[in-house]
């Protein structure tokens, strides 16, 4: 079986998040159960070192009309843990300072840098002499791809052949333009309609993958259901519930071997299952040292590693902050986004000093440091399509509290629930008291010594590596090549 998989950013080339790990994970997962399957991204030139990827050109140009210019571009190939990475390379579009935007939006042209992308990676395949049997796109930014295979390709272009598999890692982001880039962009004017790209009067980018695709998939069996509804379809409900037979869920999961307490060359001590408890307290006392608060190992420490924004739970966090201060608990809180939850951080900090350390930013290492310091780990989320974070908190020992929905619902078990099993806590209703009452039931588990290491050990046991999400993509590859 011969899978290329497509997508804007792919870890370790370029990255602004999980969409970059999954699109580096998952390939590196399929390699080693014998796919043979490819990559290809745009070459970002102020991103990705070509020296450090040794990376090379293939040799061979694309070239096609769009926007009314002759565009051309060039093919590059690298390499990373054996899967072979092809970058379409293109000056104009994907030669800037970041991916998408600027802090002040997005780039203008993203509707024409995109829809070179997609056109490109059909155009390529010939080209490089790769057939494959399934085309594995990845958010809008790819979408394009089986629109221009059905509607632009002649019958005989070799890239009509693949069948097409969408992966939607977030049905917020669309990809919605002007109508009037469609002949732009080298489409026929006639799919801008109602079962085609339309969208209230513009044209989405998504839409189309989601009509055009052989099969759909979401990358949690919840959400896969709930983007079915008014309340997470953000408008496409309608046509997603339309193909309801082919929209799939399967989990992410994370690389083992890049998230592990044992080798972790980033966390003040390493550990295992047998000496977890051992290494998280050396943890967690210097994280406490370094974050400038005092260490009680009776009083649970609280980790937080987020975008600051109201769709991960900062709204209901916000109003939850003073009633959380009152409690014996402390919070170590890692992000960057939204000016006004980042400023209600800082204040809390400031306003409790010995409670919360707040850093405002991106910093892996400290990230790392929290998941292996921390007792608990917060993910009030208003919707998560998978979520990474409860996962590898869980890697590292450090037990969930998260709203039921989405990848949260589908990886975590509530321990007061399922005394047994349980390995977190969760909540339903997208509230500040529903989200205190959770915090408060994993306090009391904390101080049961006995049950909260029970707890722990179950979360530490269980499997979310790419080798089960990995079966699951290739059992849905053999679907598809089936029908």
């Amino acid at each position: 079986m011969k899978i290329l998989l497509a997508s804007s950013e792919i870890y370790p080339f370029a990255k602004t998040g999980g969409l970059a790990d999954v699109a580096g994970s998952l390939p590196k997962a399929l390699r080693k159960k014998g796919i043979d399957v490819r990559t290809v991204m745009p070459r970002y030139t102020r991103k990705i070192d070509p020296c450090r990827h040794r990376m090379e050109s293939v040799g061979v140009s694309i070239e096609f009309e769009m926007d009314g210019k002759r565009r051309v571009g060039f093919v590059d190939v690298s390499e990373y843990d054996d899967v072979p990475a092809y970058f379409i390379d293109e000056r104009e579009f994907f030669d800037r300072d970041e991916l998408y935007g600027t802090p002040q939006g997005d780039y203008p042209d993203n509707w024409l840098r995109f829809a070179f992308f997609a056109r490109a990676v059909l155009e390529m395949l010939p080209k490089i002499g790769f057939e494959p049997d399934i085309i594995h796109l990845n958010d809008w930014q790819t979408a394009l791809v089986p629109v221009y295979q059905r509607h632009v390709l002649g019958e005989g272009h070799p890239s009509r052949k693949p069948k097409t598999l969408l992966t939607i890692h977030n049905l917020a982001y669309q990809g919605i333009f002007q109508p009037d880039i469609i002949p732009k962009i080298g489409l026929p004017e006639h799919l801008f309609n109602i079962e085609g790209l339309e969208f209230y009067g513009k044209v989405n980018y998504l839409k189309g993958g989601i009509v055009f695709s052989d099969a759909i998939n979401t990358v949690s069996p919840t959400y896969a259901k709930e983007i079915q509804t008014p309340e997470f379809g953000y408008g496409l409900e309608g046509i997603l519930k339309k193909r309801a037979d082919s929209v799939f869920g399967i989990l992410n999961g994370i690389d083992y071997e890049v998230w592990n307490p044992l080798t972790d060359q980033n966390i003040f001590a390493n550990y295992d299952e047998r000496s977890v408890f051992e290494g998280k307290r050396v943890n967690k006392c210097r994280l406490l040292e370094e974050k400038g608060l005092d260490f009680d190992e009776n009083v649970p420490l609280i980790g937080i590693v987020s975008r600051l924004a109201a769709q991960k739970g900062f709204d209901i966090l916000a109003d939850a902050m003073n009633e959380l201060a009152g409690l014996d608990l402390q919070f170590v809180i890692l992000g960057t986004g939204d000016k006004k939850y980042q400023d209600m951080l800082v204040e809390m900090a400031k306003a409790y000093p010995q409670k919360f350390s707040v850093t405002i930013g991106f910093d892996p290492v400290l990230a790392r440091k929290i998941y292996a310091g921390a007792d608990m780990f917060l993910m009030p989320s208003r919707y998560e399509p998978c979520g990474l974070g409860q996962l590898i908190a869980l890697r590292y020992g450090t037990i969930p509290i998260a709203r039921r929905t989405g990848g949260l619902a589908d990886t975590i078990i509530d321990a007061d629930e399922n005394p047994d099993e349980g390995y977190g806590f969760l909540f339903d209703d997208y509230s500040a008291e529903a989200l205190i009452d959770a915090v408060g039931r994993a306090l009391s588990a904390f101080k049961d010594r006995n049950r909260w290491e029970q707890i722990v050990q179950r979360g530490m046991q269980k499997d979310f590596s790419w080798d089960a999400s990995a079966e699951q993509y290739i059992k849905l590859y053999e679907k598809l090549l089936k029908e």
